[in-house]
Protein backbone atom coordinates (compact mmCIF):
# COMPACT_ATOMS: atom_id res chain seq x y z
CA UNK A 1 0.00 0.00 0.00
CA UNK A 2 1.52 3.32 -1.14
CA UNK A 3 2.32 6.39 1.93
CA UNK A 4 -0.49 8.71 0.06
CA UNK A 5 -3.31 5.83 0.42
CA UNK A 6 -2.42 4.93 3.69
CA UNK A 7 -2.59 8.60 5.03
CA UNK A 8 -6.07 8.86 3.49
CA UNK A 9 -7.15 5.81 5.36
CA UNK A 10 -5.92 7.19 8.38
CA UNK A 11 -7.31 10.31 8.05
CA UNK A 12 -10.24 8.66 7.24
CA UNK A 13 -10.21 6.70 10.48
CA UNK A 14 -9.30 9.58 12.40
CA UNK A 15 -12.37 11.35 10.86
CA UNK A 16 -14.73 8.03 11.27
CA UNK A 17 -13.80 8.24 14.74
CA UNK A 18 -14.28 11.92 15.63
CA UNK A 19 -17.98 12.04 13.77
CA UNK A 20 -19.30 8.71 15.31
CA UNK A 21 -17.74 10.96 18.59
CA UNK A 22 -19.79 13.82 17.46
CA UNK A 23 -22.97 11.82 16.67
CA UNK A 24 -25.98 13.23 18.83
CA UNK A 25 -26.37 11.59 21.97
CA UNK A 26 -22.91 10.01 21.33
CA UNK A 27 -19.86 11.62 23.99
CA UNK A 28 -16.84 12.15 22.41
CA UNK A 29 -14.27 9.12 23.43
CA UNK A 30 -10.87 11.16 23.23
CA UNK A 31 -9.18 7.36 23.82
CA UNK A 32 -10.77 5.60 21.11
CA UNK A 33 -9.09 8.16 18.84
CA UNK A 34 -5.82 8.05 20.20
CA UNK A 35 -6.03 4.81 19.94
CA UNK A 36 -6.47 5.23 16.13
CA UNK A 37 -3.49 7.07 16.44
CA UNK A 38 -1.17 5.03 17.93
CA UNK A 39 -2.13 2.23 15.39
CA UNK A 40 -1.82 4.59 12.61
CA UNK A 41 1.69 6.22 14.12
CA UNK A 42 3.01 2.41 12.95
CA UNK A 43 2.44 2.86 9.13
CA UNK A 44 4.66 6.64 8.89
CA UNK A 45 7.66 6.12 11.11
CA UNK A 46 10.79 4.15 10.36
CA UNK A 47 12.84 2.19 12.85
CA UNK A 48 16.35 1.49 11.95
CA UNK A 49 17.71 -1.33 11.36
CA UNK A 50 18.04 -4.28 14.23
CA UNK A 51 15.14 -2.45 15.99
CA UNK A 52 13.42 -5.82 15.10
CA UNK A 53 15.05 -9.55 15.81
CA UNK A 54 13.23 -10.61 12.46
CA UNK A 55 10.69 -9.38 9.64
CA UNK A 56 7.86 -11.21 11.67
CA UNK A 57 8.62 -9.70 15.29
CA UNK A 58 5.14 -7.98 16.12
CA UNK A 59 5.29 -3.65 16.75
CA UNK A 60 5.06 -3.15 20.00
CA UNK A 61 2.88 -0.72 21.72
CA UNK A 62 3.28 -0.28 25.58
CA UNK A 63 1.20 1.74 27.57
CA UNK A 64 3.26 2.68 31.02
CA UNK A 65 1.19 2.95 34.10
CA UNK A 66 -2.48 3.25 34.08
CA UNK A 67 -3.94 2.42 31.05
CA UNK A 68 -6.56 5.18 29.79
CA UNK A 69 -7.91 3.35 26.90
CA UNK A 70 -10.00 0.07 28.78
CA UNK A 71 -9.62 -2.89 25.81
CA UNK A 72 -9.87 0.01 22.65
CA UNK A 73 -6.56 0.05 21.74
CA UNK A 74 -6.50 -3.82 22.09
CA UNK A 75 -9.23 -4.08 19.97
CA UNK A 76 -8.05 -2.31 17.65
CA UNK A 77 -5.13 -3.69 16.34
CA UNK A 78 -6.52 -6.59 17.34
CA UNK A 79 -5.79 -8.92 13.47
CA UNK A 80 -3.91 -5.54 11.94
CA UNK A 81 -0.53 -6.49 10.33
CA UNK A 82 1.85 -3.54 8.51
CA UNK A 83 3.50 -6.02 5.91
CA UNK A 84 4.15 -9.16 8.09
CA UNK A 85 3.72 -7.67 11.54
CA UNK A 86 1.03 -8.24 13.90
CA UNK A 87 0.76 -5.81 16.56
CA UNK A 88 1.07 -6.26 20.60
CA UNK A 89 -0.12 -4.36 23.61
CA UNK A 90 1.66 -4.35 26.55
CA UNK A 91 1.19 -2.56 29.74
CA UNK A 92 4.39 -1.94 31.89
CA UNK A 93 4.33 -0.61 35.48
CA UNK A 94 7.83 1.59 34.61
CA UNK A 95 10.32 1.63 31.50
CA UNK A 96 12.68 -1.02 32.70
CA UNK A 97 11.03 -3.17 29.79
CA UNK A 98 10.63 -0.63 27.04
CA UNK A 99 13.57 -2.20 24.85
CA UNK A 100 10.86 -4.53 23.41
CA UNK A 101 8.70 -1.34 22.35
CA UNK A 102 7.97 0.48 19.37
CA UNK A 103 5.61 3.09 20.38
CA UNK A 104 5.31 4.03 24.08
CA UNK A 105 2.88 5.51 25.23
CA UNK A 106 2.84 7.68 28.78
CA UNK A 107 -0.33 8.97 30.11
CA UNK A 108 -1.76 12.07 31.95
CA UNK A 109 -1.22 9.75 35.07
CA UNK A 110 2.25 9.45 35.25
CA UNK A 111 2.81 13.11 34.61
CA UNK A 112 4.62 13.00 37.90
CA UNK A 113 7.27 10.64 36.39
CA UNK A 114 7.22 11.95 33.06
CA UNK A 115 10.48 13.59 32.55
CA UNK A 116 11.99 10.34 34.56
CA UNK A 117 10.09 8.25 31.88
CA UNK A 118 11.84 9.86 29.49
CA UNK A 119 15.36 10.39 30.49
CA UNK A 120 14.91 6.29 31.37
CA UNK A 121 14.73 5.74 26.99
CA UNK A 122 16.41 8.65 25.86
CA UNK A 123 18.15 7.70 22.68
CA UNK A 124 16.13 4.43 22.17
CA UNK A 125 14.50 3.92 19.05
CA UNK A 126 11.01 4.21 20.41
CA UNK A 127 8.24 6.34 19.59
CA UNK A 128 7.79 8.02 23.05
CA UNK A 129 3.78 9.41 23.04
CA UNK A 130 2.57 11.65 25.54
CA UNK A 131 -0.24 13.70 26.42
CA UNK A 132 0.82 16.11 29.19
CA UNK A 133 1.23 19.79 28.13
CA UNK A 134 5.07 19.62 28.55
CA UNK A 135 5.49 16.11 27.08
CA UNK A 136 7.59 17.71 23.47
CA UNK A 137 9.75 19.92 26.09
CA UNK A 138 10.59 17.16 28.19
CA UNK A 139 11.74 14.73 25.14
CA UNK A 140 9.22 13.07 23.73
CA UNK A 141 8.44 13.03 20.05
CA UNK A 142 4.73 13.23 19.96
CA UNK A 143 2.42 15.07 22.14
CA UNK A 144 -1.50 14.89 21.81
CA UNK A 145 -3.23 17.90 22.52
CA UNK A 146 -7.05 18.27 23.06
CA UNK A 147 -8.89 20.82 20.85
CA UNK A 148 -12.44 20.74 21.83
CA UNK A 149 -13.69 17.72 20.51
CA UNK A 150 -10.65 17.35 18.23
CA UNK A 151 -7.30 15.85 19.17
CA UNK A 152 -4.29 17.64 17.65
CA UNK A 153 -0.92 16.32 17.52
CA UNK A 154 2.36 17.96 18.34
CA UNK A 155 5.74 16.29 17.27
CA UNK A 156 9.12 17.23 17.78
CA UNK A 157 10.93 15.66 15.21
CA UNK A 158 14.68 16.25 16.52
CA UNK A 159 13.45 13.69 19.34
CA UNK A 160 12.48 11.36 17.06
CA UNK A 161 15.99 11.80 14.73
CA UNK A 162 17.76 11.22 18.71
CA UNK A 163 16.23 7.73 18.59
CA UNK A 164 17.37 7.04 14.50
CA UNK A 165 13.30 7.26 13.90
CA UNK A 166 12.40 8.42 10.44
CA UNK A 167 9.17 9.95 10.54
CA UNK A 168 7.01 10.68 7.49
CA UNK A 169 6.54 14.17 6.13
CA UNK A 170 2.79 13.58 5.37
CA UNK A 171 2.60 12.82 9.20
CA UNK A 172 5.07 15.59 10.08
CA UNK A 173 2.64 17.75 7.56
CA UNK A 174 -0.52 17.08 10.07
CA UNK A 175 1.02 18.25 13.50
CA UNK A 176 2.02 21.39 14.74
CA UNK A 177 6.08 21.37 14.80
CA UNK A 178 7.84 21.82 18.17
CA UNK A 179 12.22 22.80 17.80
CA UNK A 180 13.94 22.56 20.69
CA UNK A 181 14.62 25.44 22.44
CA UNK A 182 17.50 27.42 22.64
Amino acid sequence: MNLTLSLILFLGTALQLRAQALAPGSPFDEYQVKAAFLYNFAKFVEWPLGTFANSSDPIVICIVGQNPFGSTLEDMVQGKKIGDRFFAVRRLPDTQQAGKCQILFIGAGEWKRTRALLDSVKGAAILTVGETDDFTALGGVVSFKLDGPRVRLQIAPEAGERGRLRISSKLLSLAEIVKRQP
